[in-house]
């Protein structure tokens, strides 16, 4: 049985969708005023992997991750870059989608941007005000009431009357008090702005995700999720107006995940320590070596951020590759699930009777339990094994190395990883420790054609048994960072040191 990490209630909770087999899943997405950083990356590698195991375990998952393209920060980076807010998002949204299919991140079914949910923003702040739940501030601002919503604060455990002890609040903002938050914000000259019924202005953030969620999910959907530094006020916020609007349950499942940290301090623009997955891609083999650090810890705690550690990622992710280098194309690879199946069958992987049953199970397991990718990734590291040792005693033709190939291949394909051919995997040139600024990496003077001639060079001088010039050329390569591997039959794999 799946269990998951209910933020609402603190507890792990058999998963049990409202309308099996269908899940609803909302997640706040990026807004889109910069590239994104690394601790973007892990949030929505998070509910990625949550979203593949949904599938895998045979959910028909509508999975809806918005754009908030209108906000404070976006006028006012567009206003410093001169040029409209339209053109601004557009480039960041083109950017993000970029990185998400670098890490492997699969499409939501929806996709929604705030400023084309305006008119379903106004709806439900309609219902809010006629039902009390709002009213129009001294300035114009149309503003929650939180003392209209006796159970405000459930969520994140913060108690309205310690709340507003530590409030200050200057007079003119026009709140009846201070823990109210804007629904309707009215518009300033040179502003963005859309009619409504309380006059120009254009949506707070909060009001966005409520309204988005109603028109593709529901009133009432199974599991919602984002980061931790969400829970407050962004998320209690949703749960208020969500259900003072649409009377009755909201969310089933709250899911947070914990914060990427630098200097155990959390990784955030407003503090100015992150790093955007732009600028740390280049210093790694491939992104896959991104996703495997953020796997390596349990979504729900904190990642401090060292460069060692997407070393050892690396290292980590070489070992499953180096399991699978030189198998024929049969051993995989597989897509690694089985879309639709209520067992979440892995296409290719041995039954449950055999002895390779019993991998799968642990990998199940871990994965049913709060999604625990560190221990999915140790089963991963344990198949590679039985594979380098199936691969001692027999040969790679064999139907064990092969069905175990496929076991591996699958059952990382769930995680999204091993996406690359292994052979392709050694050529790159391996990960190197992050930091801006740093001198081009001489590994990369010779690229893949420079370096298949010169092998083929050195075939020919071996051919001619010119063993001097032969040797050269391996010099010459090892020079450059390449190292040969020859094999039988006068196969040679190369792979950057």
């Amino acid at each position: 049985m799946l269990l998951i990490h209910n933020s609402l209630t603190g507890l792990k909770e058999p998963f049990r969708p409202i309308v099996p087999p269908r899940v609803g899943m909302y997640v706040c997405g990026v807004t889109v005023y910069d590239h994104i950083h690394v601790g973007h990356a892990r949030c929505y590698l998070v509910f990625d992997v949550i979203r593949r195991w949904l599938r895998y375990r045979g959910y028909d998952v509508t999975y809806v991750r918005n754009i908030t393209d209108i906000d404070d920060k976006i006028i006012r980076r567009a206003h410093e870059c001169g040029e409209p807010y339209e053109a601004l998002t557009a480039g960041f949204i083109d950017a993000m989608h970029e990185d998400f299919a670098a890490l492997g991140f699969e499409s939501p079914e929806h996709e929604p941007r705030a400023t084309h949910y305006v008119p379903a923003m106004i709806a439900m702040i309609a219902r809010l005000v006629e039902s009390g739940h709002a009213y129009v501030g001294a300035q114009g601002d149309v503003l929650y009431a939180v003392a209209s919503f006796p159970t405000y604060g459930r969520l994140s455990g913060k108690r309205p009357e310690d709340l507003r002890a530590g409030a200050r609040v200057e007079i003119d903002e026009g709140k009846r008090d201070p823990l109210d938050f804007v629904l309707w914000k009215r518009a300033k000259p040179g502003e963005p702005a859309w009619p409504s019924p309380w006059g120009m202005g254009r949506p707070g953030w909060h009001i966005e995700c409520s309204a988005m969620a109603r028109t593709l999910l529901g009133t009432h959907f199974d599991l919602h999720g984002g980061g931790e530094d969400l829970k407050f006020p962004h998320h209690e916020n949703e749960i208020a107006q969500s259900c003072a609007a649409n009377p009755g349950p909201f969310v089933n499942v709250w899911v947070h995940n914990g914060f990427v940290n630098i200097n155990e301090e959390k990784m955030s623009k407003s503090r100015g320590n992150f790093f955007t997955v732009r600028e740390l891609l280049p210093y790694l083999r491939h992104p896959e070596v991104l996703r495997a650090f953020l796997l390596m810890s349990h979504y729900r705690g904190p990642i401090n951020y060292t460069p060692d550690q997407l070393l050892q990622a690396d290292a980590a992710l070489t070992r499953l590759y180096n399991a699978l280098r030189g198998l024929p194309a049969s051993a995989g690879p597989d897509t690694g699930v089985s879309s639709g199946s209520a067992a979440g069958v892995i296409v290719g992987v041995p039954a449950a009777g055999d002895a390779s049953g019993s991998t799968r199970a642990r990998f199940e397991a871990a994965l049913d339990d709060d999604f625990n990718t560190p221990e999915a990734l140790a089963v991963l590291q344990g198949v590679a094994h039985d594979l380098n040792a199936a691969r001692a005693r027999l040969s790679n033709q064999s139907d064990e190395v092969a069905a175990l190939a496929r076991e591996l291949r699958a059952l990382a394909g769930v995680l999204g990883l091993l996406r690359v051919a292994p052979e392709q995997w050694f050529r790159l040139a391996p990960s190197r420790s992050f930091g801006l600024g740093e001198p081009a990496d001489e590994r990369l003077s010779l690229d893949e054609s420079q370096v298949e001639a010169l092998i083929e060079q050195r075939r020919a001088a071996r051919a001619a048994r010119d063993f001097a010039a032969a040797d050269r050329i391996r010099t010459q390569l090892e020079r450059a960072g390449v190292v040969l591997e020859d094999g039988p039959g006068g196969r040679t794999l190369w792979k950057r040191a």
